[in-house]
């Protein structure tokens, strides 16, 4: 337990909470690229930027892995650095996206 508590510092939850959303931004990605590929999943009657939109959504929730790891550990420094990022990220998403889904 010891180890953990050298990482408990806000700037480490602040690249965590960087770094995650933008690797599961590609992860999300190129997993979405194979359903479109084997044909399994079917765009028709969706939204123009769905993909777009939904994939950022689901790489910003992704901040829950390390939150969650952060949690296990008691370093409840770095899970406060963890907040910055995602609220940053949930509010560049509502301009993008929220007043389209709140307007129609």
């Amino acid at each position: 337990m010891q180890d953990w508590l050298k990482y408990d510092k806000v700037w480490i939850g602040i690249i965590a909470g960087l770094c995650v959303p933008f690797a599961s931004y590609g992860i999300l990605l190129m997993i979405y690229d194979k359903m479109d590929y084997y044909e399994i999943f079917n765009p028709v009657g969706l939204a123009p930027n769905f993909r777009e939109r939904t994939i950022a959504l689901l790489a910003v929730i992704c901040n829950i892995i390390p939150l969650q790891i952060f949690n296990r550990k008691n370093i409840f420094n770095a899970m406060r650095g963890i907040v910055f990022p995602t609220l940053l990220y949930v509010i560049l998403w509502m301009y993008y996206y929220g007043m389209e889904l709140i307007h129609g």
